[in-house]
């Protein structure tokens, strides 16, 4: 199967007309052809100028970005396969450093025999020094033995040297006399006396005459010069060797390095094409290249700089001539040199294979590797297009095959999971709508009762939740009262709930006593609920016409009582005894019954009534510690003078500060109730 299309990729018209560069190539270029013919026919003027300027700015900013864009689209094409990324990221890891360490050993190598070649030459150049030197030294030792031999003297020392320099010229200069000469004195003539800066007796260095052209550099003569007697009072001895191409020649056999050519570059640019004595120009030094600096003397002056050698050689003359130092023998007539040389050889080659052999390894593996990776992303676009019975075919018994392996595993399971999905949507779906059913239950819209003000909540800790609470008119003025906690959390306790609600509505028409109606819904419940359920309530009925509220308490959370007319606020925690709703064992119900109280409690104006369940009180923070019930009677007591909403919000910010980021554990439900009328005296009853 084809790879699936990239992305539409814009059009030479869209990127010149619908993009900034585009229009701004196209603007830029319109104005400089309009400037172009305007240059044909005359002068532009000023305004023009500064355009055609601000145009050449713009296709300058306009080809830059369109460039760049260019390379990342075809950089995203180029890469866009697992493939290329691979044999990329091979060929920097691989082939990149491996050409580095090549061409580092090779320009070190280079410098190594850049460096070596200038000693050499150097070290050349100072014997030609120190033979012109030693030649006018011995002739002056011997003239000074006897002047009337100086003919004789200056022609045995030039015919000694002759053999190794020809172009050799020797001088004596007597005081006040004509000089005795041998040799051809060129391309400098014999000099008529020592210069005033020698101070030394004995001087051998080196002269540069510039050429005619002083872009072609300058040729070098050896001059060594010996005064004889002392302080030269016999005259003086003065020995020329011309630099030329004999001495050259014979350099380069002593060395293995050829001079090409002098230059001062002090008095050409080192840019300057320099002739060599090939006849050839080169403009830079590269391999088989060399410098050497020579220390160049003004005759008349005495002023020394440094002049600049050019030098060539070859590698393997200049390798020979190194080599030849060496006399160990491995066999033979091989000397250990050769065997390095040849080793050295073996292992280029060696390593030349070896790369080439990675490469192509490299390049097998890149293919295996996206092949596999080709298949996967097939496999993945088919079960993108819903087709879960697509497998990938296992070509390998490595970890790509049981990678293939673990993808027909998981296309096998997909439909499972996405059947699970949507059975899981639905139940959540339907505890929404079991949620919604449960807050239906409670009471709904502003709790009004003339003569109290009531506030009340419901938080479950889940979707549905076992809490309730609700009211009751029982008669004139008289209101019943209700909050439970069905033991559990979920479906189970909030369906509970719905039939407790329903048999609270009618027993609360019936039994005007909380203790009576408590008992008949013990004796209808324990007979409906599982043996692992039971519910904790307290039910009471406020009485406005006899200022009396009467309650009982059937396992549930205590009753906090605050007393309006206190002067010192102290919040009462009532307590009732009785035993839970709906326990299914044996005796059950006779010992709810036993255990079963009935309180009464005048009311005041001014009062506080808060009736709460246990995730108030065990609300609990990230430390496990629980908000308590003196913590909710404090506040109680504290903030009673506020009406019953604000009193509630006081305490529900209380307990979000102190739970913090802990997790809700429970179901929260509070019914707060304060008196707003004075009610008639009444004593407090206890049944």
């Amino acid at each position: 199967m084809p790879r699936p299309a990239a992305a539409p990729q814009p059009t030479a018209r869209a990127i010149l007309f619908d993009t900034w560069p585009g229009r701004l190539f196209l603007i830029s270029a319109s104005i400089k052809l309009v400037v172009a013919l305007w240059r044909m026919t005359g002068a532009l003027p000023g305004a023009m100028s500064v355009v055609s300027g601000a145009a050449t700015i713009g296709l300058v900013i306009a080809v830059g970005v369109l460039a760049w864009r260019l390379f990342v689209q075809i950089k995203r094409r180029l890469l866009w396969r697992v493939r290329a990324k691979l044999i990329l990221s091979y060929i920097f890891i691989g082939v990149i450093p491996s050409l580095l360490i090549l061409v580092f050993f090779l320009f070190a190598g280079s410098f190594v025999f850049m460096n070596v070649s200038a000693y050499l030459f150097k070290d050349g150049y100072d014997a030609i020094l120190e033979n012109a030197r030693i030649s006018a030294q011995a002739a002056a030792t011997a003239i000074g033995r006897d002047s009337s031999t100086a003919l004789e003297t200056v022609q045995r020392v030039r015919q000694i040297r002759a053999s190794m320099y020809p172009g050799i010229s020797v001088a004596y200069l007597p005081p006040g006399d004509q000089p005795v000469t041998a040799g051809s004195w060129l391309p400098l003539p014999v000099p008529d006396r020592a210069p005033p800066w020698m101070k030394e007796d004995v001087f051998a260095g080196s002269l540069g005459i510039p050429m005619k052209d002083a872009a072609e550099g300058e040729d070098l003569v050896v001059r060594s010069v010996v005064k004889v007697g002392a302080a030269g009072a016999g005259g003086i001895v003065v020995v020329d060797i011309p630099v030329d191409g004999h001495v050259i020649h014979r350099l380069h056999e002593t060395t293995g390095v050829r001079l090409e050519n002098v230059f001062d570059y002090s008095a050409s640019s080192p840019a300057t094409p320099i002739k060599t004595t090939s006849g050839q120009k080169q403009r830079t030094i590269l391999f088989e290249r060399s410098l050497a600096q020579v220390d160049v003397h003004e005759w008349t002056s005495g002023r020394i700089r440094s002049d600049t050698a050019v030098l060539s050689y070859r590698l393997n003359e200049l390798y020979k001539h190194l080599s030849s130092a060496q006399s160990l023998l491995v066999s033979g007539n091989m000397r250990v040199s050769d065997a390095l040389l040849i080793l050295l050889i073996v292992i280029g080659v060696m390593f030349l294979i070896i790369e080439a052999v990675a490469l192509v390894m490299g390049l097998a593996l890149a293919r295996s590797i996206t092949s596999s990776v080709h298949e996967l992303f097939m496999g993945t676009q088919r079960v993108r297009q819903g087709d879960f019975a697509h497998r990938i075919e296992i070509g390998s018994r490595d970890q790509l095959g049981d990678l293939a392996t673990s993808f027909n595993e998981m296309t096998g399971s997909i439909e499972h999971l996405m059947q699970t999905a949507a059975e899981k949507k639905r139940l959540e779906e339907e505890l929404r709508i079991a949620r919604q059913i449960q807050m239906s239950l409670l009471p709904r819209g502003p709790l009004d009762f003339p003569g109290i003000g009531m506030t009340a909540l419901c938080v479950p800790a889940r979707e549905v939740g076992g809490d309730y609470y609700d009211f009751f008119p029982v008669g004139d003025r008289r209101l019943g009262v209700l909050i439970a906690d069905v033991s559990g959390k979920g479906t189970s306790a909030a369906l509970y709930m719905a039939e407790l609600k329903g048999l609270m509505l009618s027993l609360s028409q019936i039994y005007q006593s909380p203790r009576q109606l408590l008992l008949e819904v013990n004796r209808i419940l324990s007979q409906n609920l599982d043996t692992r359920s039971f519910i904790t309530m307290t039910y009471a009925v406020i009485d406005l016409n006899a200022g009396l509220l009467t309650f009982a308490r059937a396992g549930h959370t205590p009753l906090i009582y605050l007393r309006g007319d206190s002067r010192v606020p102290s919040a009462d925690v009532l307590a009732p005894g009785g035993l839970v709703v709906g326990l299914r064992i044996p005796g059950a119900s006779e010992k709810f019954a036993d255990l079963l109280e009935e309180e009464s409690i005048p009311l005041h104006k001014g009062d506080v009534l808060v009736f709460y369940t246990d995730g108030i009180t065990e609300a609990m923070n990230s430390s496990s510690d629980l908000f308590g019930e003196p913590r909710l009677g404090r506040l109680i007591a504290e903030h009673g003078h506020l009406d019953a909403g604000d009193l509630r919000e006081r305490i529900l910010r209380e307990i979000e500060a102190f739970v913090g980021a802990a997790d809700q554990h429970d179901d929260m439900t509070m019914i707060l109730i304060k008196v707003e009328e004075a009610l008639a005296a009444t004593t407090q009853v206890a049944v």
